[in-house]
């Protein structure tokens, strides 16, 4: 099932629904019962498919991704946050940061949260994932660099695009996630290499921090990040998901 949120011409409120084909089933709420509305796909536009109160991300969970920026392996699972207002919508354009020199791109398998979880066995985890989605990790890798904190380099505006949708059917252990830049593939891994998979980032964030419904975790990049130009085309795309489409401005 594809839950999607999105926008009806000349309303401000967006809506949620699951998308079948051409048209969209309306819900009353995120992960709630059917209204009984339908919308054609055509007559929308498709939004972020998240509303969370945090971001949570992983860092270093590929190995060949550290070893190709020259870090260190973490001793532990390594987690940094980006605040909602990173989140961009599906298609949107992103602007280059004015204070960066080397702005990366980083596509990303996410998950979004579908009920509280505190405290939860890895046995258990993903009972409390909603579903899955595509991110693009954006970094102001320079800033990143030489930052006493990443704040300007992962958690500017729009740093964050996110969908196109939450897909519920999936397995997370062993998909294909790949990024083109202008058509170009610069990425192409399997989260099947995370050192640390899903059920256990999930469990893992769950014992010190509070998830709530809408919350969304992203997973780590594979190797092959690289800079952005002004006018390119990001393309994140993971198998069984779908395409998440990015430009820079």
């Amino acid at each position: 099932m594809k839950i999607v949120r999105f926008a009806v011409p000349h309303e401000a409120s967006p809506r949620w629904g699951i998308l079948e084909e051409s048209r969209i089933r309306e819900l009353a709420s995120f992960a709630g019962k059917e209204t009984g509305d339908v919308f054609s796909r055509e007559g929308v536009r498709l939004l972020a498919p998240a509303e969370p109160s945090k971001i949570i991300c992983v860092g270093r969970n590929y190995l060949e991704h550290i070893h190709e920026l020259g870090n260190e392996i973490p001793e532990n699972l390594g987690l940094f946050i980006k605040t909602p207002n990173t989140l961009a919508d599906p298609g949107e354009s992103v602007p280059y940061p004015f204070y960066s020199e080397n702005f990366h791109y980083e596509g990303e398998l996410a998950l979004v949260m579908g009920r509280r979880a505190q405290k939860v066995s890895r046995e258990e985890a993903l009972e409390y994932v909603l579903g899955y989605t595509v991110a693009i990790d954006f970094t102001a890798r320079d800033v990143q660099r030489k930052d006493l904190q990443w704040v300007r380099a992962k958690a500017a505006d729009k740093f964050c695009p996110l969908g196109p949708w939450i897909e519920t059917e999936l397995d997370p252990f062993d998909l294909q996630v790949k990024t083109l830049v202008n058509g170009e593939v610069r990425q192409d891994g399997r989260t099947s290499l995370m050192m640390y998979p899903v059920d256990y980032i999930v469990s893992y964030i769950s014992e010190f921090m509070t998830l709530l419904p809408g919350d969304v975790i992203l997973t780590g990049t594979p190797k092959g990040v690289g800079s952005l130009e002004r006018g390119d085309c990001i393309e994140a795309w993971v198998e069984g998901i779908g395409t998440l489409s990015s430009s820079i401005s």
